[in-house]
């Protein structure tokens, strides 16, 4: 556009804006015979800084309870009564259903009966029969040795009056043949008392203590059919599910209570395991939920020693507070977990990054000549707001953080103003400079 101002003929510029990323073009008010002025793209640049950066791992989850128990009867029988609704807070050991157990009792009763029975045939076996027994068998050896000796006695007594020809023959063989008797007698008491000490009075003692074994079994299991009538609470926490009532019958197995600890939570994910292998056990993280603001800071409380078979992944659990119930089970989850640490890291705003075609990077570089110029760079660490270089920088180098895409190496640049400068007064459209 021109104008014509008074009698001269003076070509005048107003403003010309050429957009190349963010480019501007001043023309002050020059006479018919100036040049083009210069155009320059305005960037804005910073040096890198040296600081500590930590590696970002992030992953989704689904979060789950710290601790779960789902109560399922042992036996089926009808509800006698439930004590707690769902969302109830319980403690460990607190009876939370009844079922039916009559008949249980009665069977319980009758097995405690039997154990009274086995308990009082073996107190009389240990403490009387075979005591008994034994005091009998001591006593036939004893007898039985008194009644050898008389024997042998008369024997020898009736050998001395045939060899004074007081007595006939015949009273002497009739002599011998009662000490042989005797003899025998004796023998047997004695071995009666040795088979009565090495094997009769240990097998009558363990059988008596069998029949007593077998009789508190049958009473110990009764009562344990008892017990399962009762269920009761395992750990602390909130009753989320209790599907009966009371009349319905519930069946073995089958959960009738859920109890969840939900003190803390425990967000599960799987990492691919070069992933896992930065992580330790305690590490920071954070889980981001959706419809609360601020994230949710964790920690790392188990990494599974074993791949599982079916993806070739690492289970990982992070452990977060949950004391006020605000975080539900199941509710799905974005984690960030803290890796690798580097404490010196020269680094640069991730928005500098120029990444090329071939999968190499470099960034834009604001020279002293007033001009861009691309450099490559290494990358270490890279999070969401910064990375690291590793190699190609320095610290007093000025990079480009802002309108670097699509400058030519050697594009014509100028800083932006400082936030400080924006207030300050420009020159009007078409002043001279």
């Amino acid at each position: 556009m021109t104008i014509l101002c008074g009698h001269r003929f003076v070509w005048r510029c107003l403003s010309v804006a050429v957009a190349a990323g963010s480019v501007l073009a001043v023309a002050g008010c020059k006479n018919a015979g100036d040049e083009s002025p210069a155009v320059a793209v305005a960037v804005k640049a910073q040096h890198p800084e040296v600081g500590p950066i930590s590696e970002e791992i992030a992953a989704d989850a689904i979060l789950a309870p710290l601790a779960q128990a789902a109560l399922a009867p042992k036996i089926s029988a009808p509800v006698r009564e439930l004590y707690v609704q769902r969302g109830a807070r319980v403690h460990k050991g607190q009876l939370l259903a009844s079922l039916e157990d009559r008949d249980l009792a009665g069977s319980a009763l009758d097995s405690k009966g039997g154990l009274s029975s086995a308990e009082a045939a073996y107190e009389t076996a240990v403490h009387a029969t075979i005591p008994e027994e034994d005091q009998r068998a001591k006593l036939e050896v004893d007898q039985a040795k008194a009644n050898l000796d008389v024997a042998k006695r008369t024997a020898e007594e009736r050998k001395q009056l045939l060899d004074q020809g007081a007595i006939a023959g015949r009273d002497v063989d009739t002599a011998v043949a009662a000490e042989v008797q005797a003899q025998a007698a004796f023998d047997i008491a004695v071995k009666h008392l040795r088979s009565l000490d090495q094997t009769t009075r240990t097998a009558n003692a363990k059988a008596a203590e069998g029949l007593l074994t077998s009789a508190k079994g049958r009473y110990e299991s009764a009562e344990a059919q008892v017990s399962y009538s009762s269920l009761r609470s395992p750990i602390d926490g909130v009753v989320t599910d209790r599907p009966l009532f009371a009349g319905e019958t519930a069946a073995a197995g089958t959960p009738i209570i859920t109890v969840m600890d939900t003190s803390a939570l425990l967000a599960k994910l799987h990492l691919a395991q070069s992933a896992a292998q930065k992580l330790q056990m305690g590490g920071a993280a954070e889980v981001r939920v959706a419809g609360i603001e601020d994230p949710v800071k964790a920690s790392v409380s188990f990494i599974s020693p074993a791949l599982d078979p079916g993806s070739t992944t690492v289970e990982v659990w992070l452990k977060l507070a949950n004391a006020d119930g605000g975080l539900k089970v199941g509710t799905p989850v974005h984690v960030i977990i803290t890796g690798r640490t580097v404490q010196d890291a020269l680094q640069v705003p991730t928005s500098a990054l120029l990444p090329s075609q071939d999968g190499s990077n470099g960034v834009m570089i604001a020279g002293a000549d007033g001009a861009a110029h691309k450099r490559g760079v290494t990358l270490g660490i890279r999070t969401a707001e910064n990375v690291q270089i590793t190699d190609g920088l320095s610290t007093g180098d000025s990079v480009i953080t802002e309108g670097s895409y699509g400058l030519d190496d050697g594009t014509k640049i100028t800083l932006a103003a400082d936030k400080s400068d924006e207030g300050a007064e420009k020159p009007p459209a078409g002043s001279k400079e």
